[in-house]
């Protein structure tokens, strides 16, 4: 995408600290790091959202971003934990080009994920809710029988 800062970072036209690099992906330093040592692991082909990504690239962002995980881990940077964070979808979005966060997490450090939801859901609810999207998820993938 022309207006994409991960498209212009892929393509060289805009700078990047570069952790790891091959043909499908790109970890980099986020300009904007919630601790020392957040990276995101981006995808080289432009991906708006999850539902525009085949199984087969999610799978392999997801082990590059295991693999860059644990090289955090033994970087020598503090990290006690590790969070991933992807968003999809416009909502809270400043890149709709898909990339995983991946953050260390130590005692003490500041980074919170707010939750918006004030009250916990009942039981009800969260069957209700439960219900919506096991329905969704069977129209979408319906298990395949063997015999």
């Amino acid at each position: 995408m022309k207006n994409c800062i991960f498209c212009k970072i892929v393509s060289g036209r805009a700078p990047a600290s570069v952790v790891y690099e091959d043909k499908k992906t790109m970890a980099l330093m986020t300009i904007a790091p919630a601790n020392p040592g957040h990276v995101l692991v981006i995808t080289k082909k432009h991906f708006p959202a999850l539902a525009s990504m085949e199984d087969k690239m999610g799978m392999y962002l997801f082990k590059i971003t295991m693999r860059v995980a644990h090289a955090i881990r033994k970087s020598g940077l503090r990290c006690e934990g590790i969070n991933l964070f992807l968003a999809d979808g416009e909502p809270q979005q400043e890149i709709l080009h898909l990339h995983m966060h991946v953050i260390p997490r130590f005692q003490g450090d500041k980074f919170r994920i707010p939750a918006g939801q004030s009250s916990r859901p009942s039981r009800k609810e969260l069957d209700k809710t439960a219900n919506k999207i096991h329905r969704a998820y069977q129209l979408l993938w319906k298990p395949k029988r063997h015999r």
